[in-house]
């Protein structure tokens, strides 16, 4: 079974698409080309890494159940509408979790680290925190509720938050922004102002926000920093998934092994005495803070753009099409969809190792399709090696001369 959010990235992808065009409209700069693609590359690698791992989970979460229910529950309305408000009380804490302990920190950093708030970043997601934070909602399959409820609940949960991430709604009706979680509630939660740090935790409802202490209130007088609090300078995707983590490490170097030990669950921000101490969150300086835009040539963004959009339709038909590939393709496809993520945002970064990183990836996308036809779709092999030929053979000439015109650019400018 697909997961919920496979069937809803066309509604997503429509959705983003309508919000920059009324922000465009509105004169209101919610996105950046480069921001966004890093947005969606982030999101196209969960889903990868989420349909790669899905077995494991469910795996556990199906032996977990079938061995150690307490309760045998129905699969009705009134057991679901249950299992959502449990499932979003235990998110509220596995979210929470993420922001006060290093080590869940580490994996959830990826979904802050954008600098713009709109719909993209709702896509923005870690590759491996529902791996981390999983054990979180073993309670659920304890109690009783069967796999199947608990991976639409799941879903339901994980869809409310897309709509909260934006900027075009204000303030809602007092008594929606007092019980469901809103996107003013959210924009507090994304910023990096130090009133609002750690604050909003909830997936759906801000209740558990307002009874365990961590709630606040969006201040419609001050203008909201969004992203992390040290500012993550880079569009690599994989990068932003194990920066935190080697970050961590640097630190650790220097301490001794107890501080080490208590460097992994102890709250980010925090150093021993000998380092410094604890590293409160600062004001942002708006007269010298500057969103990162690492830009390029326009030959080279309108070149990254397209194979990003080719990058996004390849992911989509690999996990309509997961199920019934082998193992190999499996894992073969998620590498090669990785990597082109990967060089993408190298592009937009200006990378010089993208130059022949690119011409690798070409000719890895060309040999993959033709030999999984080969073997699979014989019937359409020769349309496909026309095709898929004459496509490698104008991106890469499209390649060189962005190359070329980019170098040239720079000289000019030296």
């Amino acid at each position: 079974m697909k997961s919920p959010i496979f069937y809803a990235i066309p509604a997503f992808i429509i959705l983003v698409l309508l919000e920059a065009y009324y922000g465009y409209r509105k004169k209101k700069n919610y996105y950046r080309l480069n921001d966004t693609v890093s947005n969606f590359a982030m999101g196209i690698g969960s889903q990868i890494s989420g349909a790669l791992s899905k077995g494991l989970i469910f795996g556990l979460y199906i032996y977990i159940h079938n061995h150690f229910a307490l309760l045998t529950l129905p699969r009705t309305w009134w057991a679901f509408a249950l299992c959502l408000v449990l499932f979003d009380f235990l998110f509220y804490w596995a979210h929470r979790l993420s922001h006060e302990i290093n080590f869940f920190w580490g994996a959830h950093v990826a979904h802050h680290q954008s600098e713009e708030y709109n719909l993209s970043v709702a896509l923005r997601q870690s590759w491996i925190h529902n791996l981390i934070a999983f054990f979180i909602f073993l309670p659920l399959p304890i109690l009783g509720f069967d796999p199947l409820t608990f991976g639409i609940a799941a879903g339901v949960d994980t869809l409310y938050q897309f709509w909260i991430h934006t900027r075009a709604i204000g303030k809602m009706h007092p008594l929606i922004e007092y019980i469901f979680n809103t996107p003013s509630h959210h924009r507090v939660h994304h910023a990096v102002n130090p009133k609002y740090i750690d604050k909003n935790h909830a997936g759906v409802f801000i209740i558990w926000d307002r009874l365990f202490g961590t709630f606040r209130v969006e201040d419609d007088a001050e203008e909201i920093t969004y992203g992390i609090t040290t500012q993550f300078k880079s569009w690599n995707p994989v990068w932003a998934n194990v920066h935190y983590y080697v970050e961590m490490g640097e630190k650790m170097k220097q301490m001794k092994w107890t501080d080490r030990l208590r460097m992994i669950t102890a709250r980010p921000g925090w150093l021993p005495e000998y380092l410094g101490g604890f590293q409160p969150v600062k004001e942002v300086d708006k007269e010298v803070y500057t969103k990162y835009d690492a830009d390029t040539s326009a030959l080279f963004r309108v070149y990254g753009t397209v194979q990003f959009i080719i990058t996004l339709a390849g992911s989509i038909v690999y996990l309509d099409h997961f199920a019934s590939i082998t193992t190999f393709y499996k894992w073969f496809f998620a590498s090669i969809l990785t990597v082109s993520i990967l060089i993408i945002g190298g592009i937009f970064e200006r990378k010089k190792w993208t130059v022949w990183a690119e011409v690798i990836r070409l000719m890895l996308v060309l040999a993959a399709l033709n030999s999984y036809y080969y073997y699979w779709y014989n019937h359409w092999l020769t349309i496909v090696e026309i095709v898929s030929a004459a496509a490698f053979a104008v991106f890469m000439v499209w390649f060189v001369i962005s190359v070329s015109r980019h170098t040239e650019e720079e000289g000019r400018l030296a």
